[in-house]
């Protein structure tokens, strides 16, 4: 690509929005195996320029940017046997901290989005870094 085409985009380029994150969430979501989306239930996404503040608190981060996002939800021997009024899983994701990892590291942003969406619902499913890993490069 040219490099002058290439600098004039990035100069009109804006940061990414929080809708253009949950698009990136939800297809990197569809793109998994189906018994891995099974796990998950009903799930939403939801993203946030920053975790909320009993989020920090909870979790005792030191800065709002020290998580890139979060699930919600139940554990997976407790999926069978919903409760009324319950809203289904959610995962959280952190639209500045993600952007401020991206712009430190070399990787695309589709790539970080969705390298989070798997390491959330895979830590809440206790999948071992290396099933994750499997995970991802499976759809790479």
């Amino acid at each position: 690509m040219d490099s002058n085409a290439d600098a004039q985009s990035w100069e009109i380029a804006m940061a990414p929005g929080l809708d253009v994150i949950e698009a990136m969430a939800i297809k990197a979501y569809a793109e998994l195996p189906d018994e891995f989306r099974a796990l998950s239930g009903e799930i939403r996404f939801h993203v946030a320029d920053f975790p909320d503040d009993d989020v920090i608190r909870e979790m005792e981060l030191q800065s709002p940017f020290d998580i890139l996002g979060l699930f919600e939800g139940r554990a997976i021997g407790d999926i069978d046997s919903p409760v009324t009024g319950e809203m289904p899983n959610r995962i959280l994701l952190y639209r500045r901290p993600i952007l401020d990892y991206w712009a430190e590291h070399e990787e695309t942003l589709g790539t970080l989005v969705s390298h989070v969406l798997i390491h959330e619902i895979g830590h809440h499913f206790g999948l071992s870094d290396d099933d994750m890993e499997a995970l991802e490069a499976s759809v790479a």
